[in-house]
């Protein structure tokens, strides 16, 4: 076995070890397909006041302006589908807000995961992301057969679903390379049906500046009183075009201690929700993604769902 597929198998294993669902390389390069989709969708105001969206457009499409050198795109997949869901009676929020935020639970697996590359392979230099610099995960973690980009513009997976999030490491090493697998998605609209914002304006199109999540997290102004009535009870994120998509069926739950929930937070009620206070609201989402909308916005948006 030559060392190019010696250290990919060490890197593969290595990802299963920490605990990661799973693991796919693809070489680096310019993303020639994502490139005039990305300007399009920009031009088309699809990412409303995201702006951070429209930085760095060159450094979205090619990684080797974020990593001298780059060779290979390690993505990975981490689950986070929970063993319980929120009680019914109750305002939502997105399964991935359950436990910890994510970003520093990931971070670290992924500083260890560098750390014995580097140990084991020796000078190999490189960079982790997590959903906090301008790369493409989706298109990445794609390239590498890792799933295929549905028409609600997430990641599908056969075997698992959706329910998991996409992180990457990107080095200056060269390793064997997985090949893309098909679109299964067929002549299904599920997600395209069930949004109720209508956010998915076309199939694999989503217009993110009509999307809840958008809405109840980004959104730091009032939300619009057009909006009135047809959020379905979310009050931050939305998870309706994974819940329907029939991939999800194989969702199984996760086995990351840093995402099990407060178990306050699965018995909430919507009155639990709407008398919460910022004092009660810093214990159960202590060091949650929750954070990011803030007591403030948490209770903005539970105002506007009453």
């Amino acid at each position: 076995m030559n060392n190019k597929s010696k250290y990919t198998q060490f890197i593969k294993s290595e990802a299963k070890r920490l605990g990661f669902l799973s693991c796919g390389i693809s070489k680096v390069g310019f993303l020639e397909q994502e490139a005039p989709r990305l300007e399009k969708w920009l031009n088309d105001k699809k990412n409303g006041q995201m702006l951070y969206m429209e930085n760095n457009f060159d450094k979205r499409l090619n990684p080797t302006l974020l990593v001298d050198d780059a060779k290979s795109v390690v993505s990975l997949l981490l689950n986070y589908y929970p063993e319980q869901l929120q009680n019914t009676d109750s305002y939502k929020i997105s399964k991935y807000a359950y436990g910890q935020d994510y970003h520093f639970v990931i971070k670290e697996k992924l500083k260890e995961f560098l750390f014995s590359i580097q140990s084991n392979i020796g000078e190999v230099s490189g960079r982790a992301f997590v959903d906090s610099a301008p790369v493409l995960d989706k298109a990445w973690a794609a390239k590498s057969g890792l799933g295929w980009i549905g028409k609600n513009s997430n990641l599908l997976t056969q075997k698992v679903g959706s329910f998991y999030f996409i992180a990457e490491l990107i080095i200056d090493l060269d390793l064997d390379y997985d090949t893309p697998t098909t679109d299964h998605c067929g002549t299904c609209t599920a997600c395209i049906d069930a949004c109720p914002t209508e956010a998915i304006v076309a199939p694999y199109v989503v217009d993110g500046s009509k999307c809840i999540s958008y809405f109840t997290i980004e959104l730091k102004e009032n939300i619009p009183q057009e909006m009135k009535g047809s959020f379905d009870d979310w009050a931050f994120g939305c998870d309706v075009c994974q819940d329907v998509c029939p991939w999800n069926r194989f969702s199984k739950s996760h086995s990351e201690p840093l995402f099990n929930p407060n178990r306050e937070l699965l018995s909430m009620s919507k009155s639990d929700w709407e008398e919460i206070t910022e004092e009660t609201f810093k214990v159960i989402f202590k060091n949650s993604p929750l954070k990011r909308a803030k007591f403030q916005g948490l209770k903005k948006n539970i105002e506007f769902l009453k």
